[in-house]
């Protein structure tokens, strides 16, 4: 038969030198465009981070920023400011009303509000497993909390929901205002689709989540079920990478160049204690996503490249002509 003696017509192509310098040519021409159009779409995405874990804790506990976090009887209060017209970079203390961060681009809506970690490892290994996906699911109908080691039970009462994961949960706050009127923060809809409907309980509430000694961050309602918290279900994806940015809400208001706007923030979650830094993040967004130069600047190295070996490859076969 044709097919067990490897008869069967099949194409073959011959890769003589014009063929490879030609098809080398041909992907230098296309990778630099891509390149070129993707990095011009993130150019056009106007992007604001500000790292205010330092600038907020007042001078007095700046040697001893883990004492200051811990103790709940001082006020964990900071105002920024973000001025949208000149270029400058200050500290500031919370009375004035000198911006300190500013942008020279406005700023259309939506608006992407994200908080960023750096040095925060949510990849570690006994992190991630701490956590029961069924119980999210399922709530106090499921017993089986043993993955959620070390953070299952509290008083001998269940812990829902339980886990590393979940008891660490971000609780940093932020609130905007353009001059005399408030920015609505719109923080609905900010998590996956899939995880609300399929993986949290439309009718799991929290029961004893950080009701114990030891706190680990943020609290949650009782009286709201796990697939409207939207703020745990983001944190619950956890990242790949030590330094990741999670998303907060929306404004969906625009910006102008001439805008003062002041945050008023809440300076809550520890990354003292292992030499973490926290960031606030705001960003517009383009056809392509959020800022990132890097798949431009591949598509542009990678087009290059390629153009180069087909030059090299040219002038080989000149000089040695088969």
């Amino acid at each position: 038969m044709a097919f067990t003696q490897q008869n069967l017509p099949a194409c073959k192509p011959v890769l003589t030198p014009a063929t490879v310098i030609a098809t080398f040519l041909l992907m230098g021409f296309v990778f630099i465009p891509v390149g070129l159009v993707t990095l011009r779409a993130s150019n056009t995405v106007v992007e604001i981070v500000d790292r205010y874990d330092i600038e907020c804790i007042p001078e007095e506990y700046r040697s001893n920023k883990v004492a200051y976090i811990k103790d709940d009887s001082i006020s964990k209060n900071c105002s920024r400011f973000i001025k949208m017209d000149f270029m400058e970079s200050r500290a500031i203390p919370e009375s004035t009303t000198v911006p300190f961060k500013v942008v020279l681009k406005p700023m259309r809506a939506p608006i992407y509000i994200y908080y960023q970690l750096d040095n925060y490892y949510q990849n570690h290994r006994r992190y991630v497993k701490s956590r029961s996906d069924q119980q999210l699911l399922h709530g106090l109908g499921y017993n089986d909390t043993s993955s959620c080691k070390p953070v299952e039970s509290s008083d001998d009462q269940p812990i829902v929901p339980c886990g590393l994961i979940a008891w660490s949960l971000f609780n940093d706050s932020y609130s905007f205002s353009r001059g005399p009127s408030k920015l609505k923060v719109n923080r609905k809809n900010i998590a996956w689709k899939s995880d609300r409907d399929h993986k949290f309980g439309k009718h799991v509430y929290p029961f004893n989540f950080q009701n114990g000694t030891l706190i680990g961050g943020g609290k949650l309602d009782p009286h709201i079920p796990l697939s409207d918290q939207e703020d745990l279900i983001v944190w619950m994806r956890t990242a790949a990478l030590p330094s990741f940015r999670k998303l907060y809400g929306k404004i969906d208001e625009d910006l102008d160049a001439d805008d003062v706007i002041v945050v008023r923030l809440m300076n809550n979650y520890n990354t003292y204690s292992f030499g973490g830094k926290k960031k606030l993040v705001l960003s517009t967004s383009s056809w392509l996503g959020g800022k990132n130069d890097f798949l431009g600047f591949a598509n542009i190295f990678v087009g290059s490249f390629c153009i180069l070996i087909s030059i090299i490859f040219l002038l080989l076969h000149m000089k040695n002509p088969r």
